[in-house]
């Protein structure tokens, strides 16, 4: 386990983020670019978050809850630096690997073997980096009748599969995790969590959304639950879980 010593491999301060949407449904874009150029577009603000200060130590997973809709996956895109924050500060240390949307990253008309390559280079790997761990990643994911077929012919549970493969095939010292495991079966969500255990022993940081308490507990040294985009609270896991469920 970390100490309180340890710096932060993630760190976030009052960290809010904004979207802003039209207040009138628009039919089509030219519908938009007309009432844009006239000054008529209204917009409503939604605080996907709103003031989080949270950070993961080397070493720790952090499991991530809340309802629907709560901004666990801006949390994390946030985090990842696909979404800039409007306002606060986020800090990440070292080399980062997330696995956010399922199928993000991969094109549903080439084969696994080339959304292997897709997705590694997306994620700062090179060629020859992807080539000297291709064999592992697709063993892992258990792949190895499929690897040259479609992706659109992969059901949900085989690209979750591979792209967690894909996505831990280099340790990284930040890992994120949204939500993906619930798509596969029990033996091989097993698998996967075993992968992030190894991770965290070898000191890498995590944040890992999940709707299943039990996991939760099982892999998190502490837990966080957001609320309509704030923190409700931050802590050990039974006591966060505790307050979540009987919100």
């Amino acid at each position: 386990m970390p100490t309180v010593s340890d710096p932060a491999a993630i760190r976030l301060t009052d960290v809010s983020v904004r979207y802003r949407l039209p207040r009138e449904r628009v039919s089509s874009f030219k519908e938009f670019a007309i009432r844009w150029a006239q000054g008529r577009i209204e917009y409503i603000d939604l605080w996907a978050l709103s003031g989080v200060s949270l950070e993961v130590r080397p070493g720790e997973i952090l499991g991530i809850v809340g309802r629907n809709g709560a901004g666990k996956t801006t949390l994390l895109k946030t985090i990842a630096r696909v979404l800039h924050p409007t306002s606060g500060r986020v800090v990440v240390w070292g080399r980062l690997a997330a696995l956010l949307d399922l199928g993000a990253g991969f094109h549903a008309e080439l084969t696994g073997r080339e959304n292997v390559y897709l997705f590694g280079t997306l994620l700062g790997h090179t060629r020859s980096e992807i080539d000297a761990v291709f064999d592992d990643v697709v063993a892992f994911a258990e792949m190895e009748s499929f690897i040259d077929a479609p992706l659109r012919t992969y059901s949900t549970g085989m690209v979750a599969r591979l792209g967690f493969a894909v996505a831990t095939c280099r340790f990284a010292e930040v890992l994120l995790v949204d939500e993906v495991l619930a798509v596969g079966d029990a033996r091989f969500q097993e698998k996967c969590l075993r992968r992030m255990e190894d991770y965290r022993r070898q000191g890498a940081a995590m944040a890992f959304v999940s709707h299943s308490a039990d996991t939760v507990r099982q892999v998190c040294h502490r837990a966080a639950w957001l609320e309509h985009g704030r923190l409700a609270a931050v802590g050990s896991v039974d006591e966060v879980l505790g307050a979540y469920q009987h919100a």
